[in-house]
Parts: C-alpha cells; structure tokens; sequence
C-alpha cells in the first residue's frame, strides 16, 4: 500500500524570471490554480493524504498556500461568501502536506534523497512540482495499481517526438503487455542520435526505498547534478523497474510558451470562461 508522496519544488525556475525571482514557479496559476495544488490533488485522489514536499529558498508561499489563513477566513465568512471560504478550507485540510529543506540544489536525485527520513522503508509516490498531467483515473493512481501487481518501482512514461529526446530521462526496455515496459536501463537527456526510444519519464514515480542507496552511490553526472535517472540506471541492474505508458496528457508547463497554452487549454475547459475566451481567440486570430 502506497501512503507516502513526495514532491520536489526547490528549483530557482529561471526560465520563468523575472516572476520567478520572489515566486516559486509551482505557485504560478494555470486559470486560478497554482501548479502545485493541481499535483496534490493528483496525489489525493489515488489515495495519498501525507505528502512531503522538498523545498529551497524564496518557497515560503508555498508552505503559507497550504496553511490555514484564518484572517482570510474570517473575512470571507463575514462577507458571507460561503464558496470561497470552503474553496480556501479545502486547500489546507485535503492532505497531510510536510515541508523539508534541499539545502543545495544539487539535482532531483539530491532533492529526493531529502526525503528519506520522512519515508522510511516505504515505498513512495514521488510527483515532480512542475508537472501537470490530466487523466480520467490519477497517473499516480495508475502507476499504485501496477506496483501492487508486482511490488516493484514503476515510472509513468510518454511518448515524445524524437527530436525532443534530449529533453528527457528516456527509457531502454521491451514492452510485456499493453502500455506496460520491463525497464533495462536509462538515459538521461540523450543526443537523438543516441536515445534508445523516445519513451521518456513523465514526472511521475512509484519508487521503493532502496532508491535512496542507490542516490547515495552517485556521483554528480549530467549538468554537474546528482540524477534521479542514473539512481534508476543502477536500480535496474538488482531488480526489476517497470515503465506504463500512462492513459493521460502530460502538460509541458517547463518553458512560458507552453505554459501559456496550458493556460489557453485548462480556460476553454471552464464554463464559466469557454464562450468568451472562445470568441477572444477567434477575434484575434
């Protein structure tokens, strides 16, 4: 049973500056949600109520968004605005949501090995802060049904254009049954000539804890960081890891000009905004 989520938020986000200089990405709105609310409802809805995210300099609004901010509660109940006051009540009551420090940024494999103490031996989810993935049933609850199959690690994976390969943790494997891969190794943000296929990691893990050794072999490998992917890389080589090719959509939200579509997207989804946004769009374009 999967009880545990870890999500890393402790990125600078500099491909989002200036707003990132004293905002956390994560906290960016798509509509009127920010990033990271959306991953922890993901988290919710599989099943998982105690989460710890790991977190770095100027992330404080983070941990106030997931508070209790009882001046604004009161204020919105005097008002008598009764919607908004359970909107802002539900944000803090619908997970158990704990906050560590990555004192360095060192890399994913760093952040999550910050995690350790908090996980124990349990296996874990673990949801990248700044990804957003849409599905009828939860990614993560989808990658819990394969781990409780086999009872080993399982990574939600997307197929990607080959030119985007080197964007990408991008896995080696062979498929056993529908959407489902046995994983043999991985490789992290390869040249397209050099990608074993264009199945790349979509943000979304369930890991067991001998993980943590496996970041505590490491030495600094891509872009002088401590990588998730080569702690997957030696996993592989003692046992089993397995990779779905989730039912979903994974939303770029990494660079301004996909995250302005998300944006675009996730409105025309509203029904209190589609037909004016709609029409918006038309008119300009």
């Amino acid at each position: 049973m999967i009880r545990k989520a870890v999500i890393p938020a402790a990125g600078f986000g500099t491909r989002f500056l200036p707003a990132a200089k004293s905002q956390p990405k994560e906290m960016l709105p798509i509509v009127d949600t920010p990033v990271i609310q959306y991953v922890v409802e993901e988290a919710v809805a599989a099943g998982i109520t105690d989460i710890l995210m790991i977190i770095g300099k100027s992330k404080r609004a983070i941990e106030e968004h997931f508070d209790r901010n009882f001046e604004l509660e009161s204020e919105l109940e005097a008002k008598g605005k009764a919607a908004e006051l359970e909107l802002v009540r539900h944000i803090s009551d619908m997970a158990n949501v704990h906050f560590v420090w990555q004192k360095q940024l060192n890399g994913l494999g760093d952040a999550v090995a910050c995690a350790r103490c908090h996980v124990g031996d349990e296996p874990f989810a673990l949801l990248l802060g700044d990804t957003l993935v849409e599905s009828a049933s939860s990614v993560t609850s989808q990658l819990i049904d394969v781990f409780e199959r086999y009872q080993e690690s399982v990574v939600a994976l997307e197929e990607v254009a080959r030119a985007k390969v080197s964007r990408y943790g991008i896995m080696a494997g062979s498929a056993i049954s529908k959407d489902l891969y046995l994983i043999s190794d991985f490789v992290e943000k390869p040249e397209v000539s050099a990608a074993p296929s264009n199945m790349a990691i979509a943000g979304r893990y369930i890991l067991t804890p001998d993980i943590f050794d496996c970041i505590g072999r490491l030495t600094p490998g891509k872009d002088n960081e401590i990588q998730l992917t080569d702690a997957l890389r030696l996993m592989v080589k003692t046992r089993a890891v397995y990779g779905l090719r989730f039912d979903g959509i994974r939303y770029d939200i990494g660079n301004k000009l996909d995250f302005i579509k998300t944006n675009i997207i996730f409105g025309l989804k509203r029904a209190d905004m589609r037909a004016d946004l709609l029409a918006f769009l038309r008119e300009i374009a």
